[in-house]
């Protein structure tokens, strides 16, 4: 890992050196052979498998797999198409399988050892959300879709194990064994527990006012979920422990991804919040947001740990290696303002930071 954060021969010299350089402000190692198009997802393989190796899904219908080398370099593997854009991605327990969700309504299992994708899911809107649940009598994909459905599938048949009514579209969800959640259209929010097998445990009315953009479960000290974290469209994160000792004081939201907050002369730019990741050691998070930054935040100590530069576009997806050394996050075009916004000639970036001393939390008062 010695190179994550070291001065690499990425954006170290050459060209445009003398130059600010705002596609990549802080430095960070750039992924090789990144998407065509704006990127949707990112996920990076799963402890079982030795190595690194990120996947990311883009609205060029495609999800690609690289290896990410212990060197800083990046080894594209393999590519996948969809006949739509991908919205997220997702891998199985032993890093065998990836699985991708997409606008063409339909989700794919990709046996990365063979490389051929099969279709294994299919809903009557885009598949927005799919997660891999792995529990101790049953393993399937939850799919989350904007035909207002939640469905459960076994990968082996073409019809789901289980479909849920969900109030409106399914905007953002997550899964840790044995909890589930999903934020939809509407500011909906519902819990699930999957022992045995899945069914709803609580609709909860949402912390924020504006539209839900993404979120994320986190754990308690003994490796449990016990919350989540919800991202708006409103520069706002809601922290909400499911069976908090003291709902009035433990849950909380926090304002994030706006511009020049203090002074009250000029309006405040308010930008969507696009990503949420918890790392996997220190349990401190990372959000990402159309105003181009990242920040990383101690939710415990209620404090900033780091905010980024601005980069030159929305940073749209982030994620955490399984150990926690490396952060991902891709800068691409999120639409935030409009068509008017788009420029076809620019470039979508996927960067890689080293990720161990700045996301420790807060030493406690």
């Amino acid at each position: 890992m010695s190179l994550f954060g070291a001065s690499t021969g990425f954006g170290a010299g050459g060209f445009g050196a003398a130059t600010t350089d705002t596609h990549n402000p802080m430095k960070d190692v750039e992924v090789t052979s990144p998407p065509d198009d704006s990127i949707s997802c990112l996920a990076f393989s799963p402890p079982a498998m030795p190595g690194n190796f990120l996947i990311g899904g883009s609205w060029a219908n495609d999800v690609r797999c690289w290896e990410v080398q212990d060197n800083g370099q990046t080894v594209p593997k393999a590519q996948q198409m969809h006949t739509g854009p991908v919205l997220d991605v997702c891998w199985s327990e032993d890093g065998g399988k990836v699985f991708t969700a997409s606008c063409d309504k339909t989700a794919k299992m990709w046996d990365l050892n063979s490389n051929q994708a099969i279709q294994i899911a299919q809903h009557d809107a885009p598949i927005r959300t799919v997660h891999w649940i792995k529990a101790p009598n049953y393993n399937c994909i939850m799919t989350g879709s904007w035909d207002k459905t939640l469905k459960f599938w076994d990968t082996r048949s073409p019809n789901p194990m289980m479909s849920l009514q969900l109030p409106e579209r399914c905007y953002c969800a997550d899964v840790v064994y044995p909890m589930a959640v999903v934020a939809s259209a509407d500011r909906g929010l519902i819990v699930y527990q999957l022992e045995n097998q899945p069914s709803e445990f609580r609709r909860i009315d949402s912390p924020l006012k504006h539209q839900h953009r993404c979120i994320a479960i986190f754990k308690d000290k003994q490796n449990k979920p016990a919350g989540f974290a919800l991202g708006s469209i409103e520069g706002r994160v809601a922290i909400h422990y499911i069976n908090p000792p003291n709902p009035a004081k433990d849950n909380f939201t926090f304002k994030c991804h706006r511009s020049n907050g203090t002074n009250t002369a000029t309006p405040q730019d308010i930008y969507a919040v696009n990503a949420i990741s918890f790392h996997p050691v220190h349990g401190t998070l990372a959000t990402v947001g159309s105003d181009g930054r990242f920040s990383f935040w101690d939710k415990d100590a209620r404090t900033k740990l780091k905010t980024s530069e601005q980069l030159d576009q929305p940073i749209t997806a982030c994620s955490f290696n399984n150990n926690g050394n490396i952060f991902a996050y891709a800068s691409s075009y999120d639409w935030s303002k409009g068509h008017e916004y788009y420029n076809p000639q620019k470039k979508n970036y996927i960067f890689l930071r080293n990720a161990t001393e700045e996301l420790k939390p807060r030493n406690k008062k």
